[in-house]
């Protein structure tokens, strides 16, 4: 397998990572780039650009990036507060009226960030066309009882929070989510990422695919996943199958109407220099001088809400605003990391501490929900230039 871009000096293991996510580990194409204190480097594509497909990825080539997009959304959450247009410590419903239902009165902004709104299923799913109408999506959360008090413990909202920050976000700005991505963080930042694909952007976009995992996965230890967990995907009335369910049947995820759609849970497009500088912009200011974050929202991002026991992936999850962090269920760079993997690959995140902002992104998706092996083995690369 060709790699190409380039790498700085001292990065040389990121790219022997790489060339052996292609050799050994199944890859079919994919790209990683990393940034330090603002500057990129880590620049790296290779494989094809359809998973399926011969046509060769090119630097440009944009990926779906499943729940990764979750950090972007965010961030929208978190700049508002930062300008002083959101109130993280309020109750929901001082936006959003029609939230207080159903036991749900006294949820707080921050609580849908850290997955404490105990909303993680619809009694009733969404279509994939329902769950494109942002007005259905948050009907249905907003008339959803929750299964436990929010607040008071917390589990994975897989696909509910995109309705829980679009529609907050709708309310206090008057904008979509996406819009606002578009025109507050993409545009300054000149990220390439998009919550809602724009039409002249679809032919960048390569098609995706679920793809088994190769027999041997060289420098992984095969970890055969615990009952309870094993239980939890293999029970339909579970919150495990009910939260990644909340949109049923399964979206086609290669459908241009699904790729159109603001879903800022699920379906956010970026190639990996976009999830990079996003997140690099979060952190420090950027070769072109932009940042995103105070250090103070910063800090408030990466600060733990939520741990232990997590009701929906049956598994200890640690999250901080919006966040999920460094810890046994998603490895990261370093314990003051924080960032958001996409179920079966991708993975984007920060580590102040270091300066390193980093974005993976491939086309073959595997059945990894935190912990992709690939993008691990990039991450312990990382984590070996810098020692």
């Amino acid at each position: 397998m060709d790699v190409n871009g380039v790498v700085a000096e001292g990065f040389e293991p990121v790219r022997e990572a790489f060339a052996a996510n292609f050799e050994v580990r199944g890859d079919r194409g994919a790209a990683v780039t990393v940034y330090r204190d603002g500057h990129r480097v880590v620049d790296l594509w290779a494989g094809t650009k359809d998973v399926d497909g011969t046509a060769p990825w090119q630097r440009d080539t944009a990926q779906i990036v499943r729940s990764a997009t979750k950090g972007v959304a965010a961030a929208v959450l978190l700049l508002l507060a930062q300008r002083g247009e959101l109130d993280l410590d309020a109750p929901v419903g001082e936006y959003w009226p029609e939230y207080k239902t159903a036991g749900k009165e006294r949820t707080l902004v921050w609580h849908l960030l850290a997955h404490r709104a105990g909303v993680p299923v619809l009694d009733r799913p969404l279509t994939p066309a329902q769950a494109g109408d942002p007005a259905q999506g948050a009907a249905a959360v907003a008339a959803q009882a929750p299964v436990w008090e929010p607040g008071t413990d917390h589990g994975y909202h897989a696909q509910t929070y995109s309705w829980l920050t679009g529609e907050l976000v709708r309310r206090v700005t008057g904008r979509s989510i996406g819009a606002w991505i578009a025109e507050e963080i993409a545009g300054p930042v000149g990220a390439d990422l998009w919550v809602g694909l724009p039409s002249g952007e679809a032919g960048r976009v390569g098609r995706v695919a679920q793809v088994e995992a190769p027999t041997a996965d060289a420098g992984v230890l095969r970890v055969r996943p615990k009952r309870s967990v094993s239980e939890a995907y293999a029970n339909p009335d579970s919150l495990t199958r009910r939260a990644f369910g909340a949109i049923t049947p399964m979206p086609d995820e290669n459908d241009p109407a699904y790729r159109a759609a603001v879903l800022p849970a699920s379906n956010g497009i970026a190639t990996a220099d976009g999830l990079a500088r996003f997140y690099a912009s979060l952190i420090g200011e950027l070769d072109g001088g932009v940042r995103l974050f105070t250090p103070e929202t910063a800090e408030l991002a990466r600060t733990e809400r939520s741990s232990g026991p997590d009701r929906v992936l049956v598994i200890n999850t640690r999250f901080g605003l919006g966040y999920m962090l460094h810890g046994g269920a998603s490895p990261l760079l370093s314990d003051g990391s924080f960032g958001h993997p996409g179920r079966g690959g991708a993975l984007g995140f920060a580590d102040p501490d270091s300066g390193i902002a980093f974005g993976y992104v491939t086309n073959s998706f595997r059945k990894s929900v935190t912990a992709d092996p690939r993008a691990q083995a990039l991450v312990r690369a990382v984590r070996t230039a810098l020692s």
